[in-house]
């Protein structure tokens, strides 16, 4: 049995080692000059992650990022500008791969629609509110009224001590 214990805590550290060692890293990628490797790294932040999509291309751990990265490598190697870059990923991907899109028709409501979402939230909460203010308490009847005092004046039954 114990034999069968180290075997599994091994496999287990085997598979989270693993995992460790296929996270990328930016020094992978060999650049000519500091320039150029800033420049990359300002690039990649500029891009959102399509997997993860709140996070930059600089900062994501997905495939699809490290598959965007490496084409944005290649596209910089092969001396293309920023702004050919960035015309390619948005041709190909949308505004959407663009952390900070621009705002044009096709993009409001990347900007408005959560201000949009918040103010129907806001709505919402604030008609309901108000509605339950309107709602009142009936006063209750006269037959009501003689039951609830007949129920109070009864005295309750004595307790036995069989308990």
């Amino acid at each position: 049995m114990s034999a069968l214990i180290k075997s599994f805590a091994l496999s287990a550290l085997l598979l989270l080692g693993s995992g460790a060692a296929s996270a990328y890293t930016l020094e992978e990628f060999e650049f000519d000059s500091p320039q150029q490797h800033d420049e990359f790294r300002e690039l990649i932040a500029k891009l959102r992650c399509l997997v993860c999509q709140n996070e930059s291309l600089a900062g994501s751990q997905a495939e699809l990022a490290q598959d965007l990265r490496n084409e944005v490598y290649r596209m910089m190697r092969a001396g293309q500008s920023e702004d050919e870059i960035l015309d390619f990923l948005i041709q190909r991907y949308g505004d959407f791969v663009l952390y900070d899109p621009p705002l044009k028709p096709s993009t409001y409501l990347l900007w408005f629609g959560p201000f949009v979402l918040i103010g129907i939230g806001a709505f919402v909460v604030v008609r309901a509110l108000l509605n339950k203010k309107q709602t009142r308490d009936e006063p209750i009847s006269e037959a009501e009224r003689e039951h609830l005092q007949a129920l109070l004046d009864a005295k309750p039954a004595p307790r036995s001590s069989d308990s």
